[in-house]
């Protein structure tokens, strides 16, 4: 696979979420698509940016948006964060990093003073025929997903 790009369509993928499911891009067409990369489940800024992403979900879905969180966490753990939270929107497990490697979001790291590789919390928003129109990478997680719902209203 190669790297997304803005401006073009984004490489199809199909990854397993939360509620049974299992995600494939290519049949999201006719749907704008956010996709937030985060690095753990049930951690303070990863469940403040799903809360913000839940808060605005009725916006989103007004303006025919779908939301999607992915980590490298276990579906076993994502759905007992999403019932936690009360997210109205599928969690997508990548155990094998190969959507995180398409998107070029597994950064180094440093945790406890160690070298390690993690998710570099980004966001990507693709657009109804599934070219990558925003990508926001280094996140901060205040006023991101409103940032966020600002760029899909001029799509």
């Amino acid at each position: 696979m190669t790297e997304v790009t803005i401006g073009k369509t984004v490489p199809d993928f199909e990854l397993p979420a939360t509620s049974g499911q299992t995600v494939k891009l290519s049949q999201l067409q006719g749907q704008n698509v956010v996709l937030y990369f985060y690095p753990k489940d049930d951690t303070p800024g990863c469940t403040r940016e799903g809360q913000d992403f839940r808060d605005l979900h009725p916006e989103f879905k007004r303006l025919n948006t779908v939301i999607f969180g992915i980590s490298r966490d276990t579906l076993t753990s994502h759905e007992t964060f999403k019932a936690q939270q009360r997210f109205p929107f599928e969690l997508l497990s990548d155990k094998d990093e190969t959507v995180c490697r398409l998107f070029e979001v597994i950064k180094p790291k440093k945790m406890f003073g160690k070298d390690v590789k993690g998710i570099e919390r980004s966001t990507f928003l693709i657009d109804q025929e599934g070219i990558l129109r925003r990508e926001w990478r280094k996140v901060k997680v205040e006023d991101h997903a409103a940032e966020v719902l600002a760029a899909t209203k001029v799509l």
